[in-house]
């Protein structure tokens, strides 16, 4: 909420702030070449800086347009400030903030349909980003191919026109249609999801979309993007926490000016690419991206060792009560757990990627970052849709090994019990930074026990009301998550199950 007199940050108020806090690039100069579906905080505290200092640095006019998929507000306050917008790095003992200007447009999906359009069929566009979660895929759970039986994805391949469209899947793949008959243009599709091999999984949704269609055209338009469109593989890294207005007035004192749409993140950042593009790109490798011929080791990498591990965080320091991950590394079990958890999926690494042990190293230096509140209900949210990638893959390959998993058995019990509907039995602790209790009933969160969202919270609450036991409890839950092979192993099902009597009275035993 905005609280001061002061003049909001735009173009006509940059010669009010210090010029080391300006823009890398002068906006003004940029154009509109890559489009984004996703206007989040992630985005602009990664891609974004990552695209204006490649800009600076090339000399070359790479300008974003970011394209909100649903909430309105941030496109808003965005263009009121002719969306520029400040970035703050929060290190352990000071922070710096600087304002970003890359992005040179920002739109609404459906009410900017037109302008929406035109971007994507312009052949100056060569890169599409985005930056929609597992859930905005619609990925069928064990398959990967697009759920076409989702009422949000049967009612855009029903759709009329495509401002009618609801779903990025729909509208990535009506807009690179029209982008065909508009004289087909090549075109980069870069997936920045945390997804085990993100590219894939994006062109094959996308693709689905377009072979469910009723087009006259569908056969053309996917043969055409077997030549002209590539959806290159990526691993992107950095912790954003959600803004508060303890980091609006942090950006304002340091600005000099007001800034509505802050964004504060940790010092590291990290792009791993496929070097595999369709046409021309910036060159993010000046700002240090890294391109390589497979991104798959730094993938999974990043996928089992920090987001499996951010998962497991969340999930058990909600059981104890924390609030932020910073909370959970000040327990004596914290630490533990994340090195417990790396060295017994670091065996399902391929090589050719970091050292998973000084990777480990890095991560409980950044999880402990006292500067980075990253609230657990926020990283625990939708886990039915995160915990699959991030710790499915390497429990599959360390049960067929034969190989013991107690951390990774640890992990999935607290993930079960923090989907219990909350009916009361809630357990003791910690308020979180709102001043709510854990354990109270959110119903924004679907009723869960830790006031989490997940798309799948109804599914998973009957689970427990449904249940014989809480192994068969477990069982339910790795059903709905399409884990039927994971549910049949009764070994992994008795050792998870055994872990809940402790969860739930608050208690983590590592």
């Amino acid at each position: 909420m905005k609280t001061s007199i002061l003049p909001s940050l735009s173009l006509a108020t940059l010669d009010r702030i210090a010029p080391d806090l300006r823009p890398a690039v002068d906006p003004r100069e940029l154009r509109p070449k890559v489009v984004h579906f996703g206007l989040g905080a992630f985005h602009r505290a990664h891609q974004a800086v990552y695209t204006e200092n490649a800009a600076a640095r090339s000399g070359e006019p790479w300008g974003i347009v970011a394209v909100a998929p649903r909430s309105t507000r941030v496109v808003k306050a965005m263009r009121v400030q002719d969306c520029l917008y400040s970035v703050t790095e929060r290190h352990p003992a000071a922070t710096t903030t600087r304002a970003i200007g890359s992005i040179v447009g920002a739109l609404a999906m459906r009410q900017d349909a037109g302008r929406v359009d035109e971007l994507l069929a312009d052949p100056g566009v060569t890169v599409l980003t985005l930056t929609i979660t597992e859930a905005g895929h619609y990925r069928r759970p064990g398959t990967g191919g697009l759920d076409t039986g989702a009422p949000e994805i049967a009612a855009d391949l029903a759709a009329a026109r495509t401002a009618d469209i609801t779903t990025v899947v729909g509208r990535l793949a009506a807009g690179l249609a029209a982008r065909l008959r508009a004289g087909g243009a090549p075109i980069s599709v870069v997936s920045c999801d945390n997804m085990a091999a993100n590219g894939a999984a994006l062109g094959t949704v996308v693709r689905g979309f377009v072979e469910a269609s009723s087009w006259p055209d569908r056969q053309a338009v996917l043969d055409w993007m077997a030549t002209s469109v590539a959806f290159p593989a990526t691993i992107v890294d950095r912790i954003v926490p959600a803004t508060t207005d303890a980091d609006r007035e942090a950006a304002r004192a340091a600005l000099g000016v007001w800034d509505d749409v802050p964004v504060v993140g940790e010092p590291y950042r990290q792009w791993v690419l496929e070097d595999s593009f369709a046409g021309p790109r910036p060159s993010w490798e000046l700002d240090g991206a890294l391109f390589v011929p497979d991104v798959v080791p730094y993938q999974l990498t990043k996928l089992r060792l920090l987001n499996g591990s951010h998962s497991a965080l969340a999930h058990l320091g909600a059981a104890a009560g924390c609030a932020t991950i910073a909370d959970v590394l000040e327990t004596g079990w914290g630490e533990r757990l994340v090195r417990a958890l790396s060295a017994e999926v670091a065996p399902t690494l391929p090589a050719g990627g970091p050292d998973p042990v000084a990777y480990t190293d890095d991560l409980v230096k950044r999880f402990r970052n006292p500067r980075i509140r990253h609230l657990l209900r926020q990283i625990g949210s939708d886990g039915s849709r995160k915990i699959p990638e991030r710790w499915f893959g390497a429990l599959r390959s360390l049960r067929a090994a034969r190989a013991r998993t107690p951390a990774l058995e640890l992990a999935l019990a607290a993930w079960a019990n923090a989907t219990r509907p909350a009916d009361g039995d809630q357990p003791a602790g910690a308020t979180d930074p709102t001043g709510r209790p854990f354990g109270t009933t959110d119903p924004a969160g679907g009723g869960q026990l830790f006031g989490t969202t997940d798309p799948a919270a109804a599914t998973l609450a009957a689970c427990w009301h449904e249940a014989a036991d809480h192994e068969d409890t477990i069982r339910r839950l790795l059903h709905v998550l399409g884990a039927a092979d994971l549910a049949d192993d009764g070994a992994l099902v008795a050792g998870t199950a055994a872990r809940l009597p402790a969860l739930r009275a608050g208690h983590v035993e590592i």
